[in-house]
């Protein structure tokens, strides 16, 4: 599931599925995993319904938003991509109802097995790289593409004093030039490579330690709530507004965020503790009788 379900996510932009779609339609994971959720068993409170429907709709008016501030249409212009899209989109509508499954399944193999969040890891990566082999040829042809690419002039653009690499407490002045020679060795596809992989291996680090800690649409919600922090990040880094449609979205999404964990994380589990106490309290009770009853007959 995890290297099918990422397989046509990736494959979906080859059917004239713009980046900003793209978003828009994963952000509708907590809808999706909620469902699956509840087909296999699980129940929701309306307050928990309410708050991911409310931080579905803030993410697609924040996504709106980011794409018209930066200019990217979402629009089909020709009568043959109109095709092209609409396989696009059947196709990452599959790959979100497999996530959704996958993301319940999930939960449950934890909760039976307490498995340990790296132990996810490392199979669903390691046991991904044979299914690899019939692509074999593509790859080799990308990588060529990537080595291809001229190397960066990173001496030039970071040796600032107001560089980036200038304020990490760990380079000092003397590594400085070894570090950026290091880099400039690289063609700068594969460096942009290498930086992509050291964020993907971060990102999917964090996303398996929180599936292990906490619920399949927790989880999703946490993402959605991430990227609009990387809509807002990307607006402000590039110099653009921050446009009125992207308040009302940020508002509507960490809203209901805070609703959803106020629900999930407080009122829930303080209601679930006063019918236990209660049951328990009757239970003392129904004893304390029994007892007085026994006495008597005695």
């Amino acid at each position: 599931m995890f290297f099918g379900i990422n397989m046509l996510n990736n494959w979906a932009f080859a059917f004239s599925i713009s980046v900003p779609v793209h978003i828009i339609l994963r952000s509708f994971g907590s809808v999706t995993t909620m469902m699956m959720g509840w087909l296999r068993g699980k129940r929701y409170s309306l307050l928990q319904v309410l708050s991911v429907a409310l931080l579905t709709v803030g993410v697609l008016v924040s996504a709106w938003a980011d794409s018209e501030g930066k200019g990217k249409s979402m629009a089909v212009e020709t009568e043959s991509s109109t095709s092209d899209f609409s396989v696009g989109l059947a196709i990452l509508l599959l790959a979100q109802l497999l996530s959704a499954w996958m993301g319940a399944y999930v939960e449950d193999t934890y909760a039976e097995y307490q498995a340990d969040w790296t132990e996810n890891l490392f199979w669903t990566h390691f046991m991904s790289l044979p299914l690899f082999l019939p692509l074999g040829g593509p790859l080799r042809r990308q990588y060529a593409k990537l080595a291809a690419t001229p190397h960066l002039d990173l001496k030039g653009q970071l040796a600032s004093k107001d560089s980036l690499i200038s304020s990490v407490p760990f380079i000092s002045a003397a590594n400085q030039d070894i570090v950026l020679s290091t880099l400039e060795s690289l063609p700068s596809g594969l460096l942009y490579l290498l930086l992509n992989t050291l964020t993907q291996l971060a990102c999917i680090s964090g996303v398996n330690l929180l599936s292990a800690k906490s619920s399949a649409v927790t989880v999703t919600i946490v993402l959605n709530i991430r990227k609009l922090v990387s809509f807002i990040f990307s607006t402000i880094f590039f110099g653009h507004a921050l446009s009125g449609k992207m308040a009302v979205g940020s508002a509507m999404v960490f809203g209901s965020g805070a609703l959803y964990g106020w629900e999930t994380s407080w009122r829930l589990p303080r209601e679930r503790r006063g019918r236990r106490l209660e049951g328990e309290k009757h239970g003392m009770n129904a004893k304390v009788g029994m007892n007085g009853e026994a006495k008597k007959e005695r």
